[in-house]
């Protein structure tokens, strides 16, 4: 089974996403995605010119040998463009695989290791009254596990706010230049336990409720936080801090026992070893499109295991349908899975990537169609043009540039 073709699309209802499709002299074809984090077409330029060709004639099913080839033959490795590229060609790998067998990923795998898999949604508001208004919402609709951010007094624009009230968040914002948002720690810190109070005061303790700091605190303004929110019982606080120095999270550990997830913007293993092998985080949230595929998640996975480290793959927006499917299949095999991010589709989006996957009560199923199950409408793509969209940038109150 010889890879026949490579193709690479970048087109998407209001999100940008590098599509890629895998095609093989036995007819059977793969997707699989990387994302273009809203910056630049970097992706797309060294799928193009640097893996596509090498591709073309390599055996499909030799997944392992073909990920070593470009990790290592790459050299200057680890890099977010080469294992963004490396994970969009290891998906689209594993659907053919699956595919060949006739079977869906998570069989190939191994087998399911659940029957279905928990995920979290997105609740937001820029009070606490329309915090408490959007999280009944996602309680109607079955979430079991609901992440909440809440606008701030005093600051004009926190983190993980939707653009209009009632309306779903979404980071990005089109055009060429970030926007830029301020950002106080006294007053976050000052009033994010009231938002917990009140949450725990009107619906109980029987969700879980999680939180994203996004990498805004030192490491002792997270032990603050940590500390301050333990009766509220978070399931996790989300990058309390950067993590370039993963000693950092030593001093957490030392004044909290708040759970900690870390890991979205991880490329590789590397990135989060000091971090298992001190036990100083409680979920690694690597994603499938960022670091290595489906083939790195399952030696990330396996390492977090060996010190009851719990996984919480990233999937938000940023992430299409494929990779969602890609990262559910994942869940449905890993043996230490904790919970999944799901933010949701537009209705054009999921028109272009028809699937199996399907949510209900609060979890979710990648169903049991062969490979990742979603498949690519290449012709209603040709629809949706790529436009240039940008995460923001934070300042401070005096203009000094912190941490998004």
């Amino acid at each position: 089974m010889r890879i026949a073709k490579a193709d690479v699309f970048v087109s998407c209802p209001g999100r940008n996403f590098v599509t890629l499709k895998i095609s093989t002299d036995c007819g059977l074809s793969g997707v699989g995605d990387a994302t273009l984090n809203g910056r630049e077409l970097a992706v797309v330029s060294y799928l193009r010119d640097h893996l596509c060709p090498p591709l073309v004639g390599r055996d499909a099913q030799q997944i392992e040998d073909i990920w070593q080839y470009f990790y290592k033959g790459g050299y200057w490795r680890r890099g977010p463009v080469t294992m963004s590229a490396i994970s969009a060609i290891d998906m689209a790998l594993w659907d053919i695989k699956a595919k060949a067998a006739k079977m869906p990923l998570y069989q190939l795998l191994g087998g399911a290791s659940r029957e279905r898999v928990l995920v979290y949604g997105h609740c937001t508001g820029s009070t606490i009254d329309a915090v408490l208004d959007d999280y009944a919402r996602h309680q109607a609709s079955g979430f079991k596990a609901i992440r909440v951010q809440c606008g701030i007094p005093g600051v004009a624009s926190s983190y993980g706010l939707a653009k209009q009230q009632g309306g779903k968040y979404e980071p990005a914002s089109k055009g060429k230049r970030p926007e830029e948002q301020i950002w106080s720690t006294e007053k976050y810190l000052n009033f994010i336990p009231t938002l917990f109070d009140k949450i725990r005061s009107r619906f109980g303790e029987e969700d879980h409720l999680l939180h994203d700091i996004h990498h805004r605190l030192t490491p002792i303004e997270a032990a603050r936080f940590g500390k301050s929110v333990e009766p509220y019982h978070l399931f996790w606080m989300e990058d309390p801090t950067p993590a370039e120095n993963q000693a950092c999270f030593r001093l957490i550990r030392q004044h909290t026992v708040t759970p900690i997830a870390v890991g979205e913007v991880f490329n590789s293993i590397w990135d989060c070893k000091q971090l298992m092998e001190e036990q100083l985080i409680d979920y690694i949230r690597t994603t499938v499109t960022h670091a290595g595929g489906i083939s790195g998640m399952r030696r990330i996975a396996d390492f977090a295991a060996l010190y009851q480290i719990r996984t919480g793959s990233h999937g938000a927006s940023d992430l299409s349908p494929v990779s969602m499917a890609a990262a559910l299949h994942f869940d449905m095999w890993v043996p230490n899975f904790g919970i999944q991010e799901y933010m949701g589709y537009s209705e054009a989006m999921l028109e272009l990537f028809p699937r199996s996957w399907s949510f209900a009560d609060g979890y979710m199923h990648p169903g049991d169609a062969p490979g990742l199950g979603v498949d690519f409408n290449e012709k209603l793509a040709e629809q949706y043009p790529y436009e240039p969209a940008c995460l923001p940038i934070a300042r401070l109150e005096d203009g000094t540039l912190w941490n998004w």
